[in-house]
């Protein structure tokens, strides 16, 4: 046996590399802080616990790349994908998931792993030298002494944005006599989603009470923290105009209210969250209104009027590191070689990307850790784009979060029409995936 792998932190990231590393026959510590220490955002010590939402994002593969990505995580063996898979419930095109069944199945399989020894406690400091090979997946809500530790010894401050949770709803005490089942444009089953429509009195209305609503204060250190563009509290996107709303999370097209026969002025969509489909999660509407002020405000919706929150909405501060700064190619801390970084704390957005790099990260590790070397998925891949994207592509002056897109892909080599363009970059990513995929299998 060689000496284990140690991973710091069982999120999404954590979990992906310690099964990756194991499946490889290689002896893993996975380290979990909670219950022993919670976070602002987590609400139990399961592994692999979602928190922001349930929706994985597009699950096509021909013309999204978080679709793409998706698929390359099945084809690389992913225990993330796997139950996300197995737990999925409707929405659309997206791959959204029942998040406790998702939890549960990944804490199982990882249990059930012989090879993967589960230890709760908070590693309150950089890892120590005698660990050997290890992998930091600590994800946004690194503790705040691992975090300070990470800081002194690269010298670095750790960039920070803050990130907002929708509130959940019981699905029984929405109003489907005002509330209608849809789809935007029928995707999927045609009737994923809870639609609460709203007409141009009523839009307004809402705009006015959520600006005028009650918002959580800041402290100090954090008042100068940007927010994540992809993750906006809804009241800060009201505050850049009456009609961004309407045009963002709120906008109706592809909608009909069967109620009126005519499309919304604007619509609140909610998206099933469990298995049962007894709540439902409020798309886009991140918050930071304090609790009483959201639950006042939320029922001025029509539908939502006597909406009982299972979970209310909330406010976390995200940390990443300067990833093209600090680390190598094969996510490595260049001062200190021994320790690699996995998950959102790498500077990638979205559940899908964490879990990546994290995949990315076992693979590494697990290369080290037999003694065989291991190229990075090709660049032209989803899974090599957004590697190469953190630990280079990025320019380190302005670096912030990154959802996977195609705009972190090479371009193609030859002329394609502009409808082609993502399918063929699809095609393209798939096939030297199954390359790359086949020489690690051979080394």
């Amino acid at each position: 046996m060689s000496q284990p792998v140690h991973i710091v932190g069982g999120g999404l990231a954590g979990s992906e590399a310690a099964w990756q590393i194991a499946r490889r026959g290689v002896p893993v510590v996975l380290h979990e802080m909670r219950p022993i220490r919670q976070t602002e955002a987590h609400a139990t010590d399961g592994l692999a616990e979602l928190v922001c939402s349930n929706s994985f994002r597009s699950d096509d593969p021909v013309s999204n790349a978080v679709g793409l990505l998706h698929e390359e995580m099945r084809r690389a063996g992913s225990l993330i994908m796997r139950a996300a898979d197995a737990h999925r419930v409707p929405a659309g095109g997206a791959l959204a998931v029942d998040r406790e069944g998702f939890s549960a199945a990944v804490g199982a399989a990882l249990a059930a792993e012989p090879l993967v020894t589960l230890v709760r406690e908070e590693v309150a400091g950089l890892p120590p030298a005698d660990w050997g090979n290890t992998v930091v997946a600590t994800g946004p809500l690194t503790s705040p002494a691992l975090a300070e530790a990470i800081r002194a010894f690269t010298g670095e401050d750790s960039l920070s944005f803050f990130d907002a949770i929708a509130p959940i709803v019981t699905r029984e005490s929405i109003d489907m006599s005002r509330a209608w089942f849809q789809s935007r444009y029928d995707k999927g089953d045609g009737a994923d989603y809870i639609n609460c429509a709203l007409d141009r009195e009523q839009y307004y209305a809402f705009v006015e009470a959520l600006l005028a609503g009650e918002k959580v204060d800041f402290k100090d250190w954090e008042k100068d923290t940007p927010y994540f563009e992809g993750c906006l509290p809804v009241e800060v996107m009201a505050e850049r105009g009456p009609d961004t709303l309407a045009f963002g999370p709120m906008k109706p097209v592809g909608l009909t209210d069967p109620h009126t026969g005519r499309r919304p002025f604007a619509v609140v969509q909610l998206r099933q969250d469990n298995a049962l489909g007894t709540l439902y999660n409020m798309v886009g509407f991140q918050t930071k209104l304090r609790h009483g002020e959201q639950t006042r405000v939320f029922r001025t919706i029509p539908g939502l009027e006597n909406a009982v929150f299972a979970r209310l909405g909330g406010l976390h501060r995200n940390t990443f590191i300067n990833s093209p700064r600090l680390l190598d190619p094969t996510l490595r801390l260049k001062a200190r070689p021994d320790l690699r970084f996995a998950g959102q704390v790498t500077g990638v957005e979205g559940y899908v990307e964490s879990a990546a790099m994290g995949l990315i990260a076992g693979r590494f590790a697990a290369g080290d850790a037999l003694g065989e070397a291991l190229n990075p998925p090709p660049p032209t891949t989803a899974l090599g784009a957004l590697l190469n994207h953190v630990t280079g592509g990025a320019d380190e002056k302005t670096f912030q979060p990154m959802n996977v897109n195609f705009g972190l892909f090479p371009p193609l080599d030859t002329r394609t029409r502009k409808g082609d363009r993502k399918a063929a970059m699809s095609a393209r990513a798939l096939a030297d995936l199954a390359a790359w995929l086949g020489l690690a299998a051979a080394a």
